[in-house]
């Protein structure tokens, strides 16, 4: 957030005629931390909390945080020594690797094609050794013409995309940027908008992903009689990015709206689907249900996560499936703010053992373990485990 959101929240209070206590009570923020940040002693605040603020006060919480000075969160530690070379590779890529044997875009296609599974199954520190050199080669095909362009498009997709899940925000904007750059394709072009929308509700700026979203999926929208499955998942994908960027911005009516729109994307193509079996696009019945338990959770409604996620059937999902682990940290979530801990840290054990290389980079995980800890006399081994997994100081 914002340096200057404390300013701002006293401003609208105060306008609203509001006491801090006031607020406190209707906001479910500590009256603590309301008076911490009009004082400016504390300088952020999570999203999570502005978006409870701005109901409270009844204005968008784009209202209450700048989004020009939005804090591009960066990984800190072993994460970026991690991800330097494909940051290098990308920001200053220099010449390809073997000058001798310049890459063919029959070659680099099929890298691409192989290394698809390390992207999907989360091998973050596989990928972090086998991306610089394919992005070099990406750029050194792209010169030949129209085959190698989309050959580096999808390399930059599909970089731009593990970025943003590792909070490598500046070189994800890049890479989502050039893949735009490269693409003629209107649905694949789609698919990294939907990656940028995505990207830019990381970074806080829920106006900027709302429009981008809006904007694209009318223009994306289909005749539903003959829509195509590319079709009904662009489209779809881009209506739940708006939806998450108008929960979070106040925009209930808004964010229901895209939903419902969404849900009819995914009546029409009747199961979940991804298009040239490519994992960015899946799309159907059971991700739009895994959004709208993620909306409840957002709006505070842990008692509905809990109701709506036992419906939702989620074993045709791939085990290390972003979707299904993001939407399993909601349930771990509500078990936590229901005071159900043993749930909850069951569930993010379960998630350790099916994607270790994932759960350490969702800040989501240390916020739900350390809401456990905060309530817990003692810290079993596990529980210990679990932390130092994740990154959370004890």
């Amino acid at each position: 957030m914002s340096a200057h959101i404390g300013k701002r929240l006293r401003d609208i209070r105060k306008r609203r005629g509001m006491s801090q206590r006031e607020l406190a009570k209707g906001s479910g923020v500590s009256l603590s931390l309301i008076r911490k940040l009009e004082q400016g002693e504390r300088a952020d605040t999570r999203l999570e909390t502005a978006r409870q603020l701005a109901v409270a006060l009844g204005v968008p919480t784009t209202q209450l945080v700048a989004e020009e000075a939005a804090d591009r969160e960066r990984a800190v530690g072993v994460t970026v020594d991690q991800w330097g070379g494909v940051r290098q590779a990308l920001l200053a890529p220099g010449p390809s690797d073997d000058l001798d044997e310049p890459p063919t875009v029959d070659g680099l296609r099929a890298a691409v094609e192989s290394a698809q599974p390390l992207f999907s199954g989360d091998k973050l520190a596989e990928l972090s050794t086998i991306l610089p050199p394919l992005i070099r080669d990406a750029a050194a095909v792209a010169e030949s013409g129209p085959e190698g362009r989309a050959v580096q498009m999808r390399v930059m997709q599909l970089t731009g995309w593990l970025l943003t899940q590792t909070r490598q925000f500046e070189a994800a904007e890049v890479a989502l940027e050039r893949s735009l750059d490269a693409s003629s394709d209107r649905l694949q072009s789609a698919v990294t908008v939907s990656t940028q929308c995505w990207l830019l509700l990381r970074c806080g700026k829920l106006s900027a992903a709302r429009e981008l979203a809006i904007r694209w999926a009318d223009e994306a929208e289909p005749r539903m009689s003959r829509a195509t499955p590319a079709e009904l998942s662009a489209w779809g994908w881009l209506l739940l990015r708006a939806s998450a960027a108008s929960i979070r911005d106040n925009r209930t009516g808004e964010a229901a709206d895209a939903l419902r729109l969404a849900n009819s994307a995914a009546v029409a193509l009747g199961r979940e689907f991804a298009p040239d079996n490519d994992f960015l696009r899946a799309f159907g019945p059971v991700t739009v249900a895994l959004k709208r338990t993620e909306n409840a959770m957002v709006v505070d409604r842990p008692d509905l996560v809990l109701k709506l996620a036992p419906q939702i059937p989620t074993n045709g999902m791939r085990p290390t499936s972003n979707n299904r682990n993001r939407h399993l940290l909601d349930v771990a979530n509500a078990h936590a703010r229901s005071r159900r801990y043993g749930e909850a840290v069951e569930i993010l054990q379960s998630i350790r053992a099916r994607a270790p290389q994932w759960l350490p980079n969702q800040r989501y995980a240390q916020d739900i373990l350390g809401l456990v800890v905060a309530k817990r006399r003692t810290l079993t081994p596990e529980m210990r485990s679990l932390a130092d997994a994740i990154g959370l100081p004890l």
